[in-house]
């Protein structure tokens, strides 16, 4: 596919299958133009020439200047050229995520003859792949883009044989027998080992007008949105170091930006307080708790704010919202029988097995894990010595 030319997605904010598609394009890091078609007549007449008169959405043009009109995941996939069925039915060891623990897994496997599978419902790379800029990676002393170390990473995946196959969620693992059977919506397959990769996403507030926004005007990846806030107000909520990383990279883009903390001190480096407060459009606002947000059609009109010290409530009327106030671990697919923590983080014994013999966890997924891409790839690597040795035994 040409990816000169941007595809387009015609859509409206308070329309559920365009926010989904936009969701799904951003998972699997694909440029577009997003326009409005409640504020772009143009638009709107465009989109009824395209489907015989009816005012359908999402509808999205390609570069080669095909449509899809509201389609599904799984038509996307198969348009956009996504391998979503593996090649064979039994492996070895099946992957489930292509994050940098789940690649360094595949790696080290690989290069032992093992015969081994990834699947991935984003885009392969993680969570990693979005972020702007990695400087405490070892081994780049002038530091690497996400999405470039995202593609090195699978590059040398597949360099030694590894399968990967993406928009491809798994909907159950089960052991029978000797055999491990993993589930996915197009196909089943079954392993000797399999390792869950599945890394964790950004925690929301669960405030009331949350949900409703999500996607319109509330987000959780900068790279992904940020440049849809050209020369606008835009509220980051967090004051870790993420929110601060985001805000930087956010503020590229928009006219000004407003980080919130609810605890009276933010928890970002000195580095970057330093940088945030370089910039004179930026500036930090602690001690505050979201209330909610109003809404009307998938629109914001404002975000409900108190002052914990005081108790007084405030209206803030940002044009964009977005969230990092922490993780949480995308296990909602992997059966009771595999053990969690308290926050559902999976627990492992010293060998990074869980409770099922022959799976295994690794990365952010994993309780006590550092939340640190080279902490994934470290524990990436342990995971394919311990998985050779359970193969070996068994």
């Amino acid at each position: 596919m040409d990816r000169q030319k941007p595809l387009v997605v015609y859509g409206t904010p308070w329309c559920p299958d365009c926010r989904r598609s936009k969701q799904f394009l951003g998972e699997h890091r694909v440029p577009y133009d997003y326009i409005d078609i409640d504020q772009d007549p143009a638009a709107q007449a465009e989109v009824m020439r395209l489907n015989r008169g009816n005012r359908s959405v999402p509808t999205i043009v390609f570069p080669d200047g095909s449509s899809l009109t509201e389609p599904s995941n799984e038509e996307l996939a198969k348009k956009l050229g996504l391998v979503s069925t593996a090649q064979y039915d039994f492996y070895d060891l099946i992957i489930i995520g292509a994050g940098p623990a789940g690649l360094t897994t595949a790696i080290y496997a690989a290069r032992e003859g093992i015969k081994t599978l990834i699947l991935e419902r984003g885009a392969a790379g993680g969570q990693v792949g979005n972020t702007q800029h990695m400087e405490n990676y070892p081994g780049f002393d002038e530091g690497i883009s996400g999405q470039d170390f995202a593609e090195r990473l699978v590059r040398q995946a597949k360099k030694f044989g590894v399968e990967v196959v993406q928009a491809s969620g798994v909907t159950g693992l089960s052991r029978e027998d000797q055999y491990l059977c993993v589930g996915t919506p197009n196909k089943e397959y079954s392993a000797r080992a399999a390792l869950i990769a599945t890394g964790s996403k950004y925690k929301r507030l669960m405030a009331p007008g949350e949900r409703e926004l999500i996607g319109s005007a509330i987000h959780f990846c900068a790279m992904c949105d940020a440049p849809f806030y050209r020369g606008k107000d835009v509220l980051v909520v967090g004051g870790g170091n993420s929110g601060f990383q985001e805000s930087l990279f956010i503020k590229q883009y928009a006219k000004s930006v407003t980080i919130v903390e609810f605890l009276p001190e933010v928890r970002a480096s000195k580095l970057l307080q330093e940088a945030v407060a370089k910039e004179p459009d930026m500036k930090v606002v602690t001690n505050r708790q979201i209330q909610g947000f109003r809404a009307s059609r998938g629109k914001l009109l404002g975000v409900e704010v108190i002052d914990r010290a005081s108790g007084q409530q405030e209206t803030w009327q940002p044009d964009g919202v977005f969230i990092f106030i922490g993780l949480t671990p995308n296990t909602e697919w992997v059966p009771q029988e595999i053990a969690r923590d308290q926050y559902g983080f999976i627990t492992t014994n010293l060998n990074l097995e869980t409770s099922i013999p022959g799976v295994f966890a690794a990365g952010d997924v994993r309780s006590g894990s550092t939340k640190q891409a080279a902490a994934a790839a470290g524990e990436g690597a342990t995971a394919a010595l311990m998985i050779r040795e359970y193969l070996r035994e068994h």
